[in-house]
């Protein structure tokens, strides 16, 4: 491995990474004029996390021990976010007529509803989640998001095993 690849310049790296996936979202967003759904925005937040995590490593450069919470704290953030992008491939995978039904805007929620009904409706997605509105390569957005949550989480175990003694 090169001498330049540090634990520290990989973290970053991934921070750019998230960062521009976070600039792809909005471009389709609003550029593309794609909602999210529910299930998206809770994708997002994980991803912003994620991208906190990896930017407060890459500031912090751990060793040890730092190296593992970190490691804790990114695994909770992209596996978290894979499991989002998991129920909603799932949503996505279901016949039309066992699809949920479509709930009130996130926005409306957040006015209409308290904080823990919104998080609930926000988790388990709604009948707009399974909607498929961009494929690429034969994947939609929350399977490319799965993808990259999966990536994220190697890193961290990477960084994990190789973290200083």
């Amino acid at each position: 491995m090169p001498a330049w690849l540090t634990n520290r310049t990989i973290y970053f790296l991934c921070f750019l990474a998230i960062a521009g996936l976070m600039g792809f979202a909005f471009y389709l967003q609003y550029v593309k004029d794609l909602e999210p759904c529910p299930l998206c925005m809770a994708q997002r937040i994980a991803f912003v996390l994620a991208g906190l995590v990896f930017l407060a490593a890459a500031l912090h450069n751990p060793k040890n021990t730092g190296t593992t919470v970190y490691a804790f704290l990114g695994w909770v953030t992209t596996l978290g976010g894979a499991a989002l992008a998991t129920r909603q491939l799932w949503l996505q995978s279901l016949p039309a007529d066992q699809v949920p039904a479509c709930g009130p805007g996130l926005e409306y929620m957040l006015e209409a509803f308290p904080f823990s009904e919104v998080l609930t409706m926000m988790l388990t997605g709604t009948g707009e989640c399974a909607e498929v509105q961009w494929t690429f390569l034969g994947l939609s957005i929350p399977g490319w998001t799965l993808v990259a949550f999966i990536g994220f989480t190697a890193v961290w175990a990477f960084a994990w095993v190789r973290r200083p003694r």
